[in-house]
């Protein structure tokens, strides 16, 4: 029994309880994927559907993580898969759990809001958004950020962190950033900047055109079922609404 309720593996080279991280970020980059394209859905078209199956499914590995053990975690265990090769990064269990609870409380507020009661709107945006954050910290940076607020309530109990970043260490020149990188970084930015500027006036000046909306302006040939149809796919809708991202939904869907 005990082998099948526990948080962690025993190790023979440590005194406590152990998560391998690379198995750990390996799960956090296969539930970011599924988390993102169920929030586009949402976001671009308001079809929540892909976001309730998302959020059922996020539950349900986040309460075997945390309740009853992290072997049995559907994520984890396609993680373990993926990175099998790979040297294992042992890191403390306690700070784990602590982050794991924090992405299992974040699913059952979204199992309530959502899936139980159907709620639509900012809150629910919010949230999701907090859940993309974490998983992208950990699945691209290695920063769990559930764990640093581990290391913050108990600060001297915290071991194995991810990345050592428990012991005070000084930093080996390739992990330092000089002022010419810092340089790249902004001029970077502003050619970006720039490029999008661009791209934006480009494309105003195409929708202004008048050769180039003849077509559109020319409604003599568009029936009135087509007009009735364009209408209603272009409805705004009420989540939209709620968080003032009406003009940006008609943007991307190519309404006006």
């Amino acid at each position: 029994m005990n082998s099948i309720f526990q948080f962690g593996e025993h190790h023979d080279s440590y005194a406590i309880k152990v998560i391998n991280e690379r198995e750990a970020r390996a799960g956090a980059g296969i539930l970011l994927f599924c988390a993102m394209v169920a929030f586009m859905q949402a976001w671009l078209t308001g079809n929540f559907n892909p976001t309730k199956i998302v959020v059922i499914g996020f539950f349900i590995d986040f309460f075997i993580r945390v309740i009853i053990n992290p072997r049995f975690s559907p994520s984890l265990i396609l993680g373990r898969f993926a990175v099998n090769n790979q040297t294992p990064e042992y890191v403390g269990a306690a700070q784990k759990r602590l982050a794991w609870g924090l992405g299992l409380g974040l699913a059952s507020l979204m199992m309530v809001m959502l899936v139980i009661y159907d709620v639509r709107g900012p809150v629910n945006i919010i949230v999701c958004l907090v859940c993309l954050i974490l998983l992208f910290f950990e699945t691209a940076f290695g920063i769990c950020l559930g764990c640093k607020l581990y290391n913050l309530i108990y600060k001297d109990s915290a071991q194995l962190c991810p990345g050592g970043v428990c012991e005070i260490k000084q930093k080996e020149s390739i992990q330092t950033i000089g002022k010419s990188q810092i340089v790249a970084l902004i001029l970077f930015v502003a050619l970006f900047t720039l490029s999008l500027q661009i791209t934006h006036f480009d494309a105003h000046n195409n929708t202004t055109n008048p050769i180039a909306n003849h077509t559109n302006g020319n409604t003599n040939g568009v029936s009135s079922s087509m007009d009735l149809a364009e209408q209603e796919r272009c409805k705004v809708p009420a989540f939209a609404k709620a968080i003032g991202h009406e003009k940006h939904w008609k943007e991307h869907n190519g309404c006006k």
